[in-house]
């Protein structure tokens, strides 16, 4: 976003205006090689741009250089407690090391993994969690729990810069909507970093996509977040997928065409929900084939009521009848069209205007 300074991870930019980014991270055991591979090319294909691959071994890290070495999208260090395998990751490859210096033993050893990034251009998440706050900061009864991930983020930050190192970025993550929320919009006040937002531990595919959803809209819609993750107890392909939703109903990027469909109700005199699936689909496909279609709108309504009126802003859309529906470009009727033929004349309309 426009109000964070910008750093780079490999040849992304992060901040100072640039596209908010999407990552995810693998899910498969870091040394079996033609599985991880596989996730991070599914993932780079699903629109991933960033991917973070746990250590949480010495001997993860040959492996982690061979992916490092052939990644389509430039790979994070996932670090937790031994610094030591922050310093090894840094030498074997990685564009960003993520850790949490409250887990990592001491300052000293977070000054050597700050010397490391540095001596190798190498950017560096500081992580704080809810969970895993640096025990000094958490036992303060003078903040809330916000107030405390902002404050050992800040810490660190501080810390940092008079070192010297400042290819930061910054997160404050907890299981909480509200809390996360409240964290980010804090932190966002007093530093101009990049900040990687998510809602961490958000659990299963759909209710962990409704907390996602609720807490980066609202995060996003404010201007905060230069990057994000949607944590899911679920393929992390999927994540990638509820991410670019995301930005997409906040109307910041594009992957796909918008759809515009309404509620079905007793007026309806046609299925909408087969109608509105198929016309999904094909968007999806044509978006794969023609990425300048991702900007198009269109809608498909299930009544006179919520027709052309309700969607005028559409490029292109259908407004259903009984056995019949009216075609509409531009919020302008173009011909009607039997039921069963409406999605595919729909499809010949946006080519033929096109």
């Amino acid at each position: 976003m426009a109000g964070t300074r910008q750093i780079t991870v490999g040849d992304v930019a992060l901040g100072g205006g640039a596209p908010v980014v999407v990552q995810s991270m693998l899910s498969v055991d870091t040394c079996d090689l033609n599985a991880a591979m596989s996730q991070i090319t599914a993932l780079a294909d699903a629109g991933c741009e960033l991917v973070r691959i746990a250590i949480p071994h010495a001997s993860a890290l040959d492996a982690f250089a061979e992916l490092c070495r052939f990644s389509p999208v430039p790979v994070i260090a996932d670090i937790h407690f031994d610094y030591r395998l922050a310093l090894a990751a840094a030498e074997r490859g990685a564009a960003k090391l993520r850790i949490n210096p409250g887990n990592l033993g001491g300052i000293d050893r977070f000054d050597a993994v700050l010397d490391a990034a540095g001596e190798r251009d190498v950017a560096l998440r500081i992580g704080v969690n809810a969970g895993s706050l640096d025990a000094t900061v958490a036992a303060r009864r003078d903040l809330d729990l916000p107030g405390k991930l902002v404050e050992s983020a800040l810490s660190y930050q501080r810390h940092a810069v008079s070192r010297g190192f400042d290819r930061l970025v910054l997160s404050v993550k907890a299981s909480s909507v509200p809390v996360t929320v409240a964290a980010y919009r804090a932190l966002a006040a007093q530093s101009d970093f990049p900040l990687h937002v998510g809602v961490t531990e958000a659990g299963t595919e759909l209710r962990g996509t409704v907390k996602s959803a609720v807490g980066l809209g609202a995060l996003l819609l404010d201007g905060i977040g230069d990057t994000l993750r949607v944590s899911l107890t679920a393929d992390p392909v999927a994540e990638v997928g509820v991410a670019w939703r995301i930005l997409e109903a906040c109307d910041l990027r594009r992957r796909e065409p918008e759809l515009i469909s309404c509620p079905t109700c007793g007026r309806c005199e046609v299925d909408m929900i087969p109608i509105a699936d198929e016309v999904q689909r094909r968007l999806t496909e044509l978006a794969a084939r023609e990425p300048a279609a991702a900007a198009l709108k269109v809608a498909v309504m299930g009544c006179v009521v919520n027709g052309p009126g309700e969607a005028r802003e559409a490029d292109y859309g259908i407004a259903c009848g009984r056995d019949v529906g009216m075609l509409f470009a531009h919020g302008k009727p173009v011909r009607k069209v039997p039921a069963r033929d409406l999605v595919p004349a729909l499809f010949d309309l946006m080519a033929e205007i096109a």
